[in-house]
């Protein structure tokens, strides 16, 4: 059977992500003073404007002004032309305390230190598909949206400016990737460029440096900046939110999505620690070899510790049934909240650097969630090793 799959990503330049990646740099700051700090920092972006605001509940003393120029200055709007530039932008903050009502749940939870942050729904995922146990193409898709950011600030292509979107278009047979369909790659770019330069420059900076060429024929197709122009851009095209780009965050689309989002959360907040957690859990189900590909849910009630539920699917792939996987996982990973925590060890400021480019399959980064350091104790419940 033969289907074709479709991920995508986006710089750190779109305005969606310049959202994230400013309030992650503020938890951050935060958390470098305060580990303990309740965190719910939301940004939004506009012509010429961001704008701050959220719930934070700290010790700490940090210039959210400061940190969201900083911000928008290493990401590359340095220029009065883009409509949105580091120097001239009107920053505005409304920051109030986490509400009582919630605080109260978290820190009571049944005799607990820590109770949920909210209720919710969270997914973790992991493949055989890569090394790295992600989709193949989410992988791709992440890959080329970084590369466009590297070309630009190297000089390679020196005329591309902050945001940019990518997709890649993945055959399957027999649930194998076969070879790229299709190629897309938006960027934004200088108002005197001529498209054909910027096409056969992105193309073979930026695609042919990225796609393994195995996974290429004469029939894939390369779609770059089908519309022609794409000077106008970033927040001044369009406005950016937090929290709007769950999918790019993730598995692209190949795995399900709790709903919740991650940047600007500090880590009782479950929709981003549980998630961290799930991955961390089903990676190291899937280099065990306990199955080939695993998706793990789990549910949560504010302010109560233990999980509601826990739902595993291998699809197919695992010698174990889904219901043995469950009691597998209860025995051996604590998920709680602080237990997922403490873990994980993420009271610790390491979420700006995963605000874009993917949470998850990170190989250029040590992140606590992607350790593969509980493989030999769940091996042994290998139904092959018997």
């Amino acid at each position: 059977m033969k289907f074709i799959f479709t991920s995508e990503a986006v710089t750190e330049g779109h305005p969606d992500k310049i959202a994230d990646r400013v309030a992650d740099s503020i938890l951050d700051a935060i958390l470098k003073e305060d580990k303990f700090a309740r965190v719910a920092c939301e940004v939004v972006t506009s012509t010429g404007l961001l704008f701050i605001f959220g719930q934070i509940t700290t010790s700490a003393h940090v210039d959210y002004k400061d940190i969201a120029r900083n911000t928008v200055k290493e990401i590359g709007y340095t220029e009065g032309n883009y409509g949105f530039d580091a120097e001239s932008i009107n920053i505005l903050t409304a920051i109030d305390k986490q509400s009582p009502d919630i605080a109260i749940g978290v820190d009571s939870a049944e005799g607990k230190s820590l109770g949920a942050g909210d209720q919710g729904i969270m997914f973790g995922f992991a493949t055989k598909e890569t090394d790295i146990y992600m989709p193949l193409g989410e992988v791709l898709a992440q890959k080329l949206a970084l590369r466009l950011t590297e070309v630009r600030k190297k000089g390679i292509i020196p005329y591309l400016r902050p945001d940019g979107k990518t997709q890649v278009s993945l055959e399957y047979e027999n649930g194998k990737p076969k070879r790229i369909d299709t190629v897309l790659v938006s960027a934004q770019h200088n108002e005197e460029v001529n498209i054909e330069d910027l096409r056969k420059d992105i193309k073979n900076e930026v695609i042919l440096e990225v796609i393994p060429k195995e996974l290429l024929d004469n029939n894939t197709k390369f779609l770059i900046n089908p519309t022609g122009r794409f000077v106008v851009g970033g927040p001044a095209a369009d406005t950016g939110l937090t929290g709007r780009k769950n999918i790019v965050d993730t598995y692209g689309g190949y795995a399900k999505n709790g709903g919740g989002s991650f940047s600007g959360k500090d880590p009782t907040k479950v929709d981003r620690s549980a998630s961290y957690m799930l991955r961390y859990v089903a990676k190291n189900i899937v280099a065990s070899g306990l199955a080939d590909k695993c998706e793990i849910q789990i549910s949560y009630a504010i302010g109560v510790s233990k999980p509601v539920s826990i739902a595993v699917d291998t699809f197919n792939t695992s010698l174990l049934t889904d219901e043995e996987l469950v009691d597998i996982i209860q025995e051996n990973f604590d998920l709680t909240p602080e237990g997922i925590i403490d873990k994980l060890d993420l009271r610790r400021p390491v979420y700006k650097d995963v605000s874009c480019y993917g949470h998850f399959g990170r190989d250029d980064l040590d992140l606590s969630w992607e350790r593969l350091d509980m493989v030999d104790k769940l091996a042994k419940y290998n139904k092959k090793n018997c």
